[in-house]
């Protein structure tokens, strides 16, 4: 008590009482699984904490005694292998009624891939498509079954080779794939390893069904050769591992030791989803599955195997033994939650303790520094980073400066309230401006026979010039007229004024019936012109009427949901008292959104 209390002063988290009573983990298990090291890893570790004490039933226990003869426990972890008594196992459930990791009355689905499949499907779990074909002991197909060269099909759902045969039983690993005459014809039997083979290719298999039992028939899915194993623990955790698939040529790869070769493989935000709805499905906190990546993007479960564990992991069985203490402390003694799990002592920790049972040496100083025997095992588990969204979708951005009426009169019609730019985005909008730029462009080519058919002289310069406009004009074309409609893509066109003229008839007209003003422009720093005002007596109606022409940055765009960036040049414009200053050329700025409109302009 003595030793708790100055631990608690000294700032020291508080740890389980060795008096408090251990909770009972029953392992209810073939002993070849109870035993095997995966198993024992993950018993050391929770057995360390001093919180847990393990009864492994063994198979005389389990095999040989009545029920009633089985010891008791708070906690019971139960898994069906290869001649383990479930239903014993389940009426020993409902006799003691201990806390169970894993539901022992589900495991029945486990043992049938029928229920397996109708489990998925029933809670929205994604699966293969397939048909289940139940026959009876005769042999005799159910009614709507047929089987073609190329298909088989049940109530109106074909499969098409290839496809996969698997049994019903869940005991039962002898799967078939059908392969139609196009590739080859013949069947591959998949079964479990046998020495370094897992399947063999039989090119004389006339390709007929087996007739001997009830089966699934389902597509087959290329997953480019490797198959992902995911073992979960609890609903929040799953672990995965890529391995060669069996479909590839049969051979099993392993390491120097002999072990198959497996490598770990993150799972995407879907799979994640995927495990913890199996989890949760089939009751089953320790489970394995198979997922198929398939080569279009998507994940598919095709069997559940529940309890499983990942070989050869260190950092799994230290996850897999802390997540196992949370789930049963959770149930049994959640006050234990609070408190860390205590460790073996060390040396360090004996000899503090003869210091701590000595108050008159005791350093009541703040301490600096703690290290016990867990900080030598600490790891880097994740890196967290704060990152701004990068969801915006690569532009390429074409430019040009432009003096045609049309665009002139397009910016004054849509300019905003202060004039310094003009944004397009409703449909039409979008259709006026590709209406005027399909009219340019018919103008320039026309232009062009013209000149050509006349034998006009033309500067080269000139010439250049023109050909310039009208290729930009043709892609920004393309980019307006790609998708068929505006309605659906988010494009944007800007428009935005980055030349003034000074209109000398506006000016003339103006003087002579406002002899108190005068209006100059001069070039900025930048070379944009930027209007000067000396004095202006006019009034705002008087300086629309004296704007004749205008000028405009036009920028085109196919941007993402993000929103478009922000231009990053600055453009000076106009205050509305620059009445006699009007717009003379506009900038056309085009993002396209591929490199393909601009491919598919020339």
């Amino acid at each position: 008590m003595m030793r708790g209390f100055f631990g608690l002063f000294r700032g020291k988290n508080p740890s389980p009482s060795h008096d408090s009573p251990k909770v009972k983990v029953g392992i209810c298990s073939m002993e070849k699984k109870a035993r095997g090291k995966p198993m024992q890893h993950i018993l050391s570790r929770l057995t360390s904490t001093g919180e847990f004490e393990i009864v492994i039933f063994g198979d005389d226990t389990i095999l040989e005694k009545p029920v009633e003869e089985w010891p008791e426990c708070d906690c019971l972890l139960a898994w069906h292998s290869d001649g383990f008594p479930l239903k014993k196992a389940q009426e020993y459930v409902l006799k003691r009624r201990p806390f169970v990791v894993n539901d022992v009355f589900n495991q029945d689905w486990l043992l049938d891939r029928r229920k397996v499949y109708q489990t998925l499907v029933d809670n929205n779990i994604p699966v293969p498509t397939h048909i289940i074909v139940n026959r009876t002991e005769d042999g005799q197909d159910p009614p709507g079954f047929i089987e073609d060269e190329d298909y088989v099909e049940l109530n109106g759902v074909k499969i098409y080779k290839p496809f996969v045969e698997k049994p019903a039983s869940g005991e039962d690993h002898n799967v078939f794939i059908y392969y139609p005459d196009s590739m080859g014809g013949g069947v591959k039997y998949l079964f479990r390893k046998v020495d370094n083979k897992s399947s063999l290719y039989d090119s004389t298999n006339s390709g007929k069904v087996r007739r001997d039992g009830s089966y699934i028939y389902e597509e087959f899915l290329p997953t480019g050769g490797t198959d992902v194993k995911v073992y979960t623990v609890g609903p929040r955790y799953a672990h995965a591992e890529a391995r060669k698939s069996p479909v590839v040529d049969g051979k099993v790869l392993r390491s120097a030791d002999g072990k198959e070769m497996r490598f770990p493989v993150l799972l995407s935000p879907q799979e994640k989803e995927i495990a913890r709805m199996v989890c949760l499905a089939f009751g089953q906190k320790v489970c394995g599955f198979d997922l198929l990546r398939s080569e279009g993007g998507r994940s598919y479960v095709c069997d559940v195997n529940g309890w499983s564990f990942v070989k050869n992991s260190k950092k799994y069985y230290d996850d897999a033994a802390g997540i196992l203490r949370s789930i049963i402390l959770s149930a049994l003694a959640p006050h234990r939650l609070n408190a860390l799990p205590t460790l073996p002592p060390t040396a360090e920790d004996e000899e503090q303790e003869s210091e701590e049972n000595n108050p008159d040496d005791l350093d009541l100083s703040p301490e600096v520094e703690h290290t016990d025997a867990r900080s030598k095992f600490e790891e880097l588990r994740c890196v967290l980073a704060v990152i701004r969204h990068g969801d915006r979708t690569p532009k390429q951005k074409l430019k040009m400066v432009v003096t045609q009426e049309p665009l002139l009169q397009l910016f004054m019609r849509h300019k905003d309230s202060k004039g310094k730019q003009a944004k397009l985005k409703s449909p039409l909008q979008l259709q006026e401006l590709l209406d005027i730029t399909r009219q340019l462009v018919k103008d320039l080519e026309e232009r062009r026979d013209e000149e050509d058919t006349k034998g006009l002289l033309v500067s080269d310069e000139e010439r250049e010039r023109q050909n310039e406009l009208r290729g930009k004009l043709r892609v920004m074309q393309t980019v307006l007229e790609s998708g068929g409609q505006f309605s659906g893509i988010n494009r944007k066109v800007q428009i935005k004024p980055i030349r003034y003229r000074f209109d000398t008839t506006a000016v003339s007209s103006y003087s002579n019936n406002n002899k108190s003003g005068t209006s100059s422009v001069v070039p900025s720093a930048s070379g944009t012109a930027t209007p000067t005002v000396t004095s202006v007596a006019a009034s705002t109606a008087a300086a629309a009427a004296a704007v004749a022409a205008a000028s405009a940055k036009v920028g085109v765009g196919m941007e993402s949901s993000g929103g478009g960036e922000k231009e990053a040049a600055a453009f000076t414009t106009p205050s509305s008292s620059a009445a006699v200053s009007t717009v003379s050329s506009l900038t056309v700025s085009l993002a396209a959104a591929t490199a393909a409109a601009a491919a598919a302009a020339a």
